[in-house]
Formats: C-alpha cells, sequence, structure tokens
C-alpha cells in the first residue's frame, strides 16, 4: 500500500466516537511560572489537566493573557513545565519531536525554497525515499489547492496561500497531534473564512488529532469537536463543551439556533471570567 492511501483512516476508525477513543493528548497538572526582572514570580499556568481523544478536533478560547499559547508551545515541546507532565500518545514530552506538527499565527516557511520543498523539508531530514516523498508531496498540493503553485517560492504567495503550505507540511509528516496557535489570525475575515472552510475539508480526510488555539467563539465552535474554555490568568481549564453540531459542516451553520446558543454560552464563561478580576 503506498504511502499516502496508509494515510487516510479507515472507515471504521473515522466514525469511532470520541468518548470511546484513547487519549492521544495528556496534560496532568502542568504549571508554567516565570521570574521577573523584579524577582516575583508570574503564574501564567497553574494546575492545568485535561485530555484529548485521538481524532479529536479540540478548540481552545480564553481570555487574552490565559496561557492559551503557552500551553501549546508546551506542548510542542518548545518550552518546558514548571511544574507536571505532558504526554503524546503516550510518551512523555521532553522536547520536540516528529509525532507533534505546529502551525503558526506567523508565516514560517523557509523563503529560499518553493512551495514543494516546504512540504518536503520535514520528510527529507527523516530519510524518506524520493518516490514516497513525491507521492505524499503531490497528494497534500492537491488537498491545499496548491498544486499550480508547486514550484512558486513564499514571496510570491498571497497570506492565506503561506498558510496552506505551512499545514500541508505539518501534515506531510504524519504526526500524531497537529497544533495550530491562531494560525489564521493574521489573514482578512473573507480569506480567514475559506481556510476554515479549506480546514474543516482537510481535516475531515485526514481525522488527525488537533489542537487548535483562538480567541474567535465562531471559529471554534464551526471547527471544534469540544471547546475547552480556559479561564483568566494564572490559566485553567474552566469548562470543557461538546459541541453538540453534526458534521459535515458549512459556515451557513453560524445563523443556527444551536450555534448560537452555544456562542452565548461560552461568552457567559469568558465573561463572568473578566467580571471577576474587577
Amino acid at each position: 500500500m503506498g504511502a499516502v492511501a496508509m494515510m487516510q483512516p479507515t472507515s471504521a476508525a473515522a466514525a469511532a466516537p470520541h468518548s470511546e477513543a484513547a487519549p492521544r493528548l495528556r496534560v496532568e497538572n502542568v504549571s508554567l511560572r516565570y521570574q521577573t526582572p523584579s524577582g516575583s514570580t508570574f503564574s501564567a499556568l497553574e494546575q492545568v489537566s485535561f485530555e484529548v481523544p485521538d481524532q479529536q478536533f479540540a478548540v481552545i478560547v480564553g481570555p487574552s493573557g490565559c496561557g492559551k499559547s503557552s500551553l501549546l508551545y508546551l506542548t510542542a515541546g518548545l518550552a518546558e513545565p514548571s511544574a507536571g507532565a505532558i504526554y503524546v500518545g503516550g510518551a512523555k514530552v521532553e522536547g520536540p519531536g516528529t509525532d507533534r506538527g505546529m502551525v503558526f499565527q506567523s508565516y514560517t516557511l523557509f523563503p529560499w525554497l518553493t512551495v514543494r520543498e516546504n512540504i518536503e523539508f520535514g520528510l527529507k531530514r527523516r530519510g524518506i525515499g524520493a518516490a514516497e516523498r513525491r507521492e505524499i508531496v503531490e497528494y497534500y498540493l492537491n488537498e491545499v489547492g496548491l498544486k499550480a503553485f508547486a514550484d512558486n517560492h513564499p514571496k510570491q504567495l498571497s497570506g492565506g496561500m503561506m498558510q496552506r503550505v505551512a499545514i500541508a507540511r505539518a501534515l506531510a509528516n504524519d504526526p500524531q497531534i497537529l497544533l495550530m496557535d491562531e494560525p489564521f489570525g493574521a489573514l482578512d475575515s473573507q480569506t480567514r473564512l475559506q481556510m476554515q472552510q479549506l480546514l474543516l475539508r482537510v481535516w475531515e480526510h485526514s481525522k488527525k488529532t488537533v489542537v487548535f488555539v483562538t480567541h474567535d467563539i465562531d471559529e471554534a465552535i464551526l471547527l471544534g469537536d469540544r471547546v475547552y474554555v480556559m479561564g483568566a490568568r494564572p490559566g485553567r481549564i474552566k469548562q470543557i463543551l461538546d459541541v453538540p453540531i453534526a458534521r459535515p459542516r458549512t459556515l451557513d451553520m453560524v445563523m443556527e439556533a444551536q450555534f448560537i446558543g452555544m456562542k452565548r454560552q461560552i461568552l457567559g464563561l469568558l465573561h463572568d471570567d473578566l467580571a471577576e478580576l474587577h
């Protein structure tokens, strides 16, 4: 079986209920503290614990500065927690690894490489053979709609196109979990909607476990299976909400009563938390 064919989930796996899936990500009593220039201690995260089942699209929302991105960086192994531990696929996170893919808000492509070469970069470093690399890269070029731009360099692309390349590059390495830190935050509203639709389609095909950070509540409900609402600093998980909206989803759903009801619930949680600070 070819490499690309192996990436596709079986129908049984794709249909498995999230509640029965083994946790792909486990965060256990994680705290993150910094020493300030004055010598005092600043707590960004305090005793955070939660699990994300395999194949789930998990979205984290919360007030600005509550530690959403910090939690993602800890999971990526780009920083170390002050206390607690994070496990991906049962293995403790002790640094960066190919089992995790990361997509940032800022554009992180290699400017001297073409679109094709950017997607291929991680595969070459892992020693994947040329024929298999070509098959995987072609698959993801088609998935993100950039086949016609395969030989372009990043400076020749729009912001949305660059993020498509970043998503393709992360998925091409077949990580256990995809971490996305407000990847559409710098895009204009129309491009952002287009990217949300693209991500929904790509995720339906790959069924990768995703942890997605956003401040946009509509985006959280549209994309997520569960929404993890964080409280104000020091960051903590305030409530975990299942999204009761069936897939596949479309942008029209944002006007439905069920969608609006959940948006009100999340806004209420965030407003209550902000009110506690005053």
